[in-house]
């Protein structure tokens, strides 16, 4: 070939590298100018969001996942996903909502190497989402489309399992029922609050709880607003005074998964026990300060109202990714990105493009470490499983002291049983459950250095999982605050 030929080829490769580059541009802006559009209250454009959907991902076969962190926990296997109706794409109005209709979750047995490796590729062949796991059992989400072929696998590789939600949108359906005309009624004549334990409440009606409790006790309740969540929604948090000098202080925390909507539920409770009954409170409890976040991701939790029930990250969006979301108990700055946290953002349990990435967890790390050494407790409530969890989450080993955790959690667990009548189960996170690097617990414990740091995952074990009806907010919040008041008392003695 000559000179010139070279040349030629040359100048073609040159040419169709700069198109390659400015089509990329293109659909990059392009994907910008979408998610602007979302965004921005005040457009009039007619809007529609480009949305990548846990329970989606799970039937693509475009993109692929598990919660293994390395580079096989996610495959690409084109460069665009594909549109339609199975894909992890989903453009829609707005106003309407992801739907589970005649999806299912199972509980499959896995007692050997042999079947958790099949969970695995299951997992990896986008044909089930894990949604809880323990030693002998894995609870798996199952798109419509898929169960058939699902339990002829398990039933091939010799597997037990049943079906624990018949049909995932009946019970989304049937969780939180409609306010009746009597409590419409009693909203608008109730002066202060829209706040009930009988269904699960928006943002505004939390906040305005909060805001009612601070304006209304303000001798011993005080609200402040820590921080934005990456939306631009506020991150309250109300501490309940001692109303003396140097007191031992105790930190709550609940929501910081989007779809777990019993944890903020329950944590709201627990204030309005800690306030409106505080003469039937023991001296141990007040002599504490509490600090008390109930809502940590309040861009997700609206979201999982509006759009997408099950959705679990907060609502972060990266330059260039059509994935949205970081797990922000992923994101702490303790092991950060070790076992149990993914790399990728289209991963359910994505840790972040760094340790306290994210403007929720730095705001209460911040907060917290300003004065970190009057806090003796740590407990952040999650569900479903009913256990208490105390670290490391980060690998199966123990802290030195876990002796006096494991304690003090079978103490807890008790007053649970007594006041509720729900079991929990007591040890350590990584060998209870699974390895999950990059804790809030597991922060609490080896940075900010409080004794007592615990995860309490709250019902059920899974007849509802993640979407427990809101008749079960008060014997939920009943059972916690029991538990809260004996960590009190231990950490007081």
């Amino acid at each position: 070939m000559n000179t010139m030929n070279f040349r030629n080829v040359n100048s073609t490769i040159n040419e169709i590298r700069v198109v390659i580059f400015f089509l990329y541009v293109f659909i990059v802006l392009v994907c910008l100018v979408i998610a602007e559009i979302e965004n921005d209250p005040t457009s009039t454009l007619p809007t529609t969001t480009l949305q990548f959907s846990p329970s989606a991902l799970i039937s693509s076969s475009t993109i692929r996942y598990t919660e293994k962190a390395d580079l096989e926990s996610i495959k690409i296997t084109t460069f665009m996903p594909t549109l339609n109706n199975n894909s992890v794409t989903k453009i829609t109005n707005t106003k309407n909502t992801i739907r589970y209709d005649g999806d299912q979750v199972l509980r499959v047995f896995t007692v050997n190497s042999k079947h958790r490796k099949k969970i695995k590729e299951l997992e990896r062949d986008g044909k089930g989402q894990k949604w809880a796991s323990n030693t002998t059992t894995v609870d798996l989400f199952i798109k419509k489309e898929k169960i058939e072929d699902v339990k002829q696998s398990l039933t091939n590789a010799s597997m037990d399992f049943r079906i624990l939600v018949e049909d995932v949108q009946k019970a989304v359906d049937e969780e939180n029922p409609p306010f009746t005309s009597e409590e419409l009624n009693e909203f608008s004549s109730r002066k202060g609050h829209r706040l009930t334990f009988e269904h699960y409440h928006r943002l505004a009606d939390m906040h305005g709880f909060l805001d009612y409790l601070g304006s209304t006790k303000s001798d011993f309740v005080s609200v402040h607003t820590i921080g934005q969540s990456v939306e631009g929604r506020a991150i309250k948090l109300i501490k309940i005074s001692s109303s003396k000098p140097n007191a031992t202080a105790f930190w709550i925390d609940g929501g910081i998964h989007a779809r777990e909507w019993i944890a903020s539920a329950t944590v709201l409770y627990i204030i309005n026990e800690l306030v409106e009954n505080r003469d039937n409170l023991d001296k141990e409890i007040l002599d504490i300060d509490f600090y008390i976040i109930p809502l940590m991701n309040p861009d997700g939790y609206e979201y999982s109202h509006e759009q997408e029930r099950l959705w679990r990250k907060n609502r972060r969006r990266s330059f260039g990714s059509f994935c949205v979301g970081t797990d922000l108990n992923r994101n702490w700055a303790y092991e950060w990105g070790g076992q149990g946290a993914g790399k990728y953002q289209c991963q359910e349990i994505y840790a972040g493009s760094g340790p306290l990435s994210e403007p929720e967890t730095k705001s209460v790390a911040n907060f917290i470490m300003e004065r970190n050494s009057k806090f003796k407790a740590f407990v952040t409530f999650h569900s479903y499983g009913q256990y208490i969890l105390y670290p490391w989450g980060h690998a199966k080993r123990l802290p030195s002291d876990s002796e006096d955790m494991d304690r003090v959690g079978r103490i807890a667990a008790a007053a649970m049983k007594q006041n509720g009548g729900a079991t929990y189960t007591v040890g350590n996170s990584a060998a209870l459950l699974y390895p999950a690097a990059g804790s809030s617990d597991d922060w609490a414990k080896g940075i900010a250095k409080i004794k007592y740091s615990y995860t309490i995952e709250l019902r059920d074990t899974g007849r509802h999982g993640f979407i427990l009806p809101a008749s079960q907010i008060k014997i939920s919040g009943k059972e916690a605050f029991a538990a809260i008041k004996a960590i009190s008392k231990e950490i007081q003695s």
